[in-house]
């Protein structure tokens, strides 16, 4: 039964709070094994995606105003995307001045597809790490923590999972201080995805020197 509720988080339970952090902890993991390790890269991000949607659906069903909650939100999509944008602007910058000097910039046609498909991808990251952990953490009604404990660990996590590439390492573990920060002000997982999925674009072919187009459809082309 839908629930008439004017501020959700006032009726979602410590306990299911910590059941999505775990799930959350439970595909990082995942992404490791079958990312990193398996190589079965486009398997898992469908399975993902297509998981994570139907719960989000069933979710929205159950709680009115959840989505907005989480972040599914376009009302202060402008404002979060200008808080964002210098940052954007100097990090682009930062990532072409790093791969000249390392001679990793590896263009190809293959960028704009990912550019195109990779924001999808990063809202899913976005509403998973940032939202359903630092979110949950901030709303908890025990254990409280503070809100510099809160953005440290997940930019932790998100880095953690981007093992053993130290470039990406660093790259998100930063991203994602801002990130979570920027979250926890505004929750808008649509901004953070986009340019999640851009930045994050960016930094492969320009620091990086890899190709995730290829990695992902690679053994279908």
């Amino acid at each position: 039964m839908k629930q008439n509720l004017s501020d959700p988080q006032h009726f979602i339970s410590d306990k299911r709070r910590k059941y999505e952090i775990t799930a959350v902890l439970l595909m990082g993991i995942g992404k490791i094994i079958f990312m990193d390790i398996s190589q079965w890269q486009l398997p898992f991000i469908a399975i993902a995606i297509i998981g994570w949607t139907i719960y989000v659906i069933n979710q929205s069903k159950r709680v009115k105003g959840i989505l907005a909650y989480w972040g599914f939100r376009t009302d202060n999509f402008g404002t979060v995307a200008r808080k964002l944008l210098p940052f954007g602007v100097i990090a682009i910058a930062i990532f072409f001045i790093i791969g000249y000097q390392r001679h990793s910039i590896n263009f190809s046609w293959h960028i704009i597809p990912i550019l195109i498909l990779y924001p999808a991808w990063g809202t899913i990251q976005q509403f998973l790490v940032v939202g359903l952990v630092a979110g949950n953490l901030q709303h908890l009604k025990v254990n409280r923590t503070s809100e510099a404990f809160i953005i440290t660990i997940t930019a932790v996590l998100f880095a953690l999972v981007h093992y053993p590439d130290y470039w990406l390492i660093a790259g998100t573990f930063v991203l994602a201080l801002l990130y979570t920060y920027i979250y926890l002000r505004h929750r808008n997982v649509y901004v953070l995805g986009l340019f999640h999925g851009w930045l994050g674009g960016l930094f492969y072919y320009t620091i990086v020197g890899r190709d995730p187009f290829a990695e992902v459809f690679g053994r279908f082309q």
